[in-house]
């Protein structure tokens, strides 16, 4: 510590302090004096929160302890009646709350910093205000600024005490900054531009194609307009959502009564979510069909023979009486193959035409989890069997190197589309150490750059325990809420994320259940990264569910080994 020895990190390593801030210069300097070698202090960082343009003087991070925003004002500075003024060498003059500066700057911060890191920032963080070459009386103090938050002249031969205890008794947050996300915020603060060196290429271009080549597909509809009952069948990352979307809003559009149905909830508010952006008309319901069964009044069960019997017989009792303009033209329905056939009986009865209305599925047979897919209705047929079939077999929403991953499971005739991509990682573990390697690896993702907001983890067993937590702790609907609220890393289980994708996927092979649908639960994991895929777990069990080609896609994978897993 100290100058002429001094190893605290500072951001820039030589600040310019010009004309008119020699009192940064010296703060800076007792800073540098005083802090252990593992701070860091940035000078002048400018933030702009939305049209407001904000600059801290000096920012501590301070690892094991907090942040602080300093502002530092030099000459004689006092307050009076409420209005701050200040007197240097050009004279005295009123000035700008000081400590309003502090705050707000701390705030423009801790905003552009969410928004960047794609976390919320819950570490500690004070706004404190420096006043070197003022005296300020111990006792003095001001609504909404307790004289903790104020450095005078007597104070700045002890700023390590007065910041830390301003960080820890003041400062917002529960959490003391952790050296890993210490050097996250550094990387973002430094500015560094080097494209040719970066440690994570930004997905969004690579997503960005992805989106485009995606909404190219609307070709399909364009081309099956004239068909009134359509069964759109692809893999993993075929659009297929998109395209049930799309598909509805053109119904709405031609003034039809539309119901927009899936399985899953954390799909259904998805939907519900794009839907609720359509400024035209929109479908009279959209979500999940159990919510839908409820809404006409159908009392509601429990247990499986209740919903996979008594429920779909109670509504199509209830359709029989259904009024006319109470019925829908249209039923467009995601993820299809997760419907029963007696599902589909009790919902096509609500349509105005129930033999040969309008229907439209999307579906990938290949992903038939719940395995209800392959019954029949009451007449022995299954009720979509005179849907005709349309195959989508481009693979548009994964890179090159994710797709080839799972093809095994997609059927001949899937196509990937998109970019080369990075290369899959590959973690070896034993089963039961699945869970805390899976751990290691956000956390390392975390360290290479990759925001919160752009990982999943995904068990095919147990739930992984911030998954059971988030799960107890609230409504399941809460639970997907902040998964769409795009605020976190995403903990959850293959069964619920059909349909759903993030940037970076760690898939946790933690065991399964039922053996039998193993295959069906790997291709959902390994199609639900859209530019990173680490798949973690045992060799011998992921051969055991996936096959010999998955053995021999996974052995072309990037052997990885985050720095604590397996230490």
């Amino acid at each position: 510590m100290g100058l002429g020895g001094a190893t605290v990190r500072c951001i820039p390593e030589e600040p310019d302090f010009g004309d008119g801030r020699a009192a940064e210069s010296a703060i800076w300097a007792a800073l540098q004096a005083q802090l252990p070698d593992d701070v860091v202090l940035a000078h002048s960082v400018q933030i702009r929160d939305g049209r407001a343009e904000h600059e801290i003087d000096i920012l501590v991070l301070w690892p094991g302890v907090g942040m602080a925003a300093i502002e530092v004002k030099g000459g004689r500075v006092g307050v009076e009646n409420g209005q701050w003024y200040q007197s240097d060498k050009t004279g005295g003059h009123n000035i700008h709350s000081p400590v309003v500066q502090s705050q707000a700057s701390m705030h423009a911060i801790k905003n552009w910093l969410e928004n960047q890191l794609g976390s919320r920032l819950s570490s500690r963080f004070a706004y404190l205000v420096s006043l070197p070459y003022t005296d300020v009386p111990q006792d003095w103090a001001m609504a909404g600024c307790p004289r903790s938050l104020i450095l005078d002249r007597a104070d700045t031969d002890s700023l390590r005490d007065k910041v830390q205890q301003a960080i820890e008794r003041e400062g917002s947050g529960a959490t003391t900054l952790t050296p890993a996300f210490l050097d996250r915020i550094v990387r973002k603060l430094g500015g560094d531009l080097d494209a040719g060196s970066a440690r994570v290429p930004d997905p969004h271009e690579t997503e960005d194609a992805q989106d485009h080549l995606t909404i190219r597909q609307s070709v399909l509809l364009r081309a099956t307009r004239s068909l009134p009952r359509v069964r759109f069948t692809g893999g993993a990352g075929s659009g297929k959502t998109w395209l049930a979307l799309e598909k509805a809003r053109l119904l709405c559009k031609e003034g039809k009564r539309v119901g927009l149905f899936c399985y899953n909830k954390g799909l259904s508010q998805y939907l519900q979510q794009q839907v609720s952006g359509w400024r035209q008309a929109k479908p009279v319901f959209t979500g999940e069909f159990h919510e839908y069964v409820r809404a006409l009044g159908v009392p509601d069960g429990t247990g499986t023979d209740y919903f996979e019997e008594e429920m779909p017989r109670l509504l199509k009792e209830l359709a029989d009486s259904m009024e006319q303009h109470q019925r829908l033209d249209a039923v467009v329905v995601d993820e299809a193959q997760d419907f029963a056939p007696l599902w589909w009986e009790s919902l096509l009865a609500c349509t105005k035409n129930p033999g040969a209305g309008e229907v439209y599925a999307f579906m990938d047979d290949r992903q038939d989890v719940y395995q209800r897919w392959g019954g029949t209705g009451a007449d022995g047929q299954h009720p979509t069997s005179d849907l005709v079939p349309i195959h989508i077999d481009e693979n548009l929403r994964n890179t090159r190197k994710i797709a080839e991953t799972f093809r095994s499971f997609a059927g001949e005739h899937f196509t990937p589309r998109g970019g080369t991509g990075l290369p899959v990682r590959r973690v070896e573990c034993d089963t039961e150490d699945a869970l805390d390697a899976a751990d290691e690896c956000v956390e390392a993702l975390m360290d290479e750059g990759w925001s919160n907001n752009q990982i999943a983890l995904l068990t095919t067993k147990s739930r992984h325990p911030v998954h059971q937590e988030r799960f107890d702790a609230g409504s399941i609907a809460e639970y997907w809420l902040d998964f769409h609220a795009n605020n976190d890393v995403f903990y959850g289980h293959v069964l619920g994320f059909k349909g759903l994708e993030r940037s970076a996927v760690v898939l946790c092979v933690n065991g399964f259940k039922d053996m039998e649908r193993a295959a069906e639960q790997l291709y959902v994991g390994l199609s639900r990264a859209r530019s990173l895929l680490v798949v973690v777990g045992d060799s011998g069990l992921l051969e055991s569910a996936g096959g010999r080609d998955l053995k021999a896609a996974l052995a072309r994978a990037e052997a990885w080994q985050p720095a604590a897993v397996g230490s």
